[in-house]
Order: structure tokens, then C-alpha cells, then sequence
């Protein structure tokens, strides 16, 4: 079997399940696409599902090498490497004229009832995501009050992007996703500047005019 076979379904199913989804994509599907037969396909994953795993594997591995060090190429701040991540899904969003979906985000929705092992790496991928905006806001240091749970906000973040990536993707427009990652722009820089009031609890409220 020659060596890159896997690697070429893997990138098959990767393709075929952001397009169309896990469910519409077919073994078959995949086989077109990876331009190989069933035994070959069945040497490596004994079904559908096991391909799947693969593919949450691979994102999950592929979180700092493929997501996070391209975003951040170049940018040292540790808050701004935040928003270098979202302007990084922002611009997917703006090459595909609003059609992109985070893949992770998207196999979730359509799974409603995931098996434990699909369950366990999509929250893997999720876990990943979160601890390294995480390790952000934990760089920033006194930037931000004392009090803030930065595992929190990492969470609002992820919240943040995977909002406005689906109502921009419903919308055809970047006007969803322009506008919450405006909202969490607004709070952060408003944590930063209550900084200095370590302990001090600090309110989400909507931006001045």
C-alpha cells in the first residue's frame, strides 16, 4: 500500500466534510475524491466514523501549526494575538464571500448526539483552541484585573468567533462577525483599562456611542 494513500483520504474527508458535511459525504465520496479503491480505504479505517477521528486528530495536532503560528506570525502582543486570530477566520470568511465554516464548529452542530470518542476530540479541539487564547490572556498579566477569569474569556472568545462565523455565514455578509468581534474588542480594551483596579469586578455593557 503505497504510504501517501492514507494521507490522501484523510485530505479527501477534510475537503468533502467542510463542503458538505459528515453526514452527506459518503465512502464512496471519499474514495472519488482520493482517487482510490475500497480495500484501500478499509485497509486504514474500518468505517466512516474511524475516518472522521482521523480528521478531528488531525486539526487537533494541527491547532499551532496550522492555525495559531500563521495567525500569529509577527505579532507580539499577547491580546493582539487574540484578534490576529479572529482577523485570521475573517479572512476565510472574506475569500470564500462568506460560505467558510469552522470545520470544528460545524461537525458539532451537525452531530447532535456524537459518540463518545467523536464527542471526547471535538472537545479536545475545542480545549486546545481555548487554552491557547488562554495563555494569552494569562501573558498579558496586570494588563487585565486580577479578578477576570481568563479561562473565561477565552471561552467568550471562541463563543465570539463561532457566532459571528455562523450568522455571517447565514447572512452572506462579514457584518455579524465584524460587529462581535467589535463587542469583544470593546470589553477587553475596557478590562484593560479597569487594569489597575486589581480585584475590582468588571460588568459586560454594550459600547458608548
Amino acid at each position: 500500500m503505497p504510504p501517501d494513500t492514507r494521507e490522501r483520504l484523510l485530505h479527501a474527508a477534510i475537503g468533502l466534510f467542510a463542503r458538505k458535511g459528515y453526514a452527506s459525504t459518503s465512502v464512496a465520496d471519499i474514495l472519488d475524491a482520493a482517487g482510490v479503491n475500497a480495500g484501500s480505504l478499509y485497509h486504514f479505517f474500518p468505517g466512516k466514523q474511524d475516518v472522521l477521528l482521523a480528521v478531528l486528530e488531525t486539526y487537533r495536532q494541527g491547532i499551532d501549526p496550522m492555525l495559531l503560528q500563521p495567525a500569529w506570525d509577527g505579532v507580539a502582543d499577547p491580546i493582539e494575538r487574540v484578534f490576529a486570530l479572529l482577523g485570521h477566520y475573517r479572512e476565510y470568511l472574506r475569500r470564500t464571500e462568506c460560505t467558510y465554516g469552522c470545520p470544528i464548529g460545524s461537525i458539532a452542530l451537525e452531530l447532535h448526539e456524537p459518540d463518545p470518542p467523536v464527542r471526547a476530540l471535538l472537545a479536545a479541539n475545542f480545549d486546545g483552541w481555548i487554552s491557547a487564547i488562554e495563555g494569552c490572556f494569562i501573558e498579558a498579566g496586570d494588563r487585565l484585573p486580577a479578578s477576570v477569569d481568563r479561562r473565561a474569556l477565552a471561552i467568550f472568545a471562541l463563543t465570539t468567533m463561532e457566532g459571528g462565523v455562523m450568522l455571517s455565514r447565514t447572512d452572506r455578509t462579514l457584518d455579524a462577525f465584524d460587529a462581535a468581534v467589535r463587542m469583544l474588542r470593546d470589553y477587553v480594551d475596557r478590562l484593560q483599562a479597569s487594569g489597575s483596579s486589581r480585584g475590582t469586578p468588571v460588568t459586560l455593557s454594550p459600547p458608548g456611542p
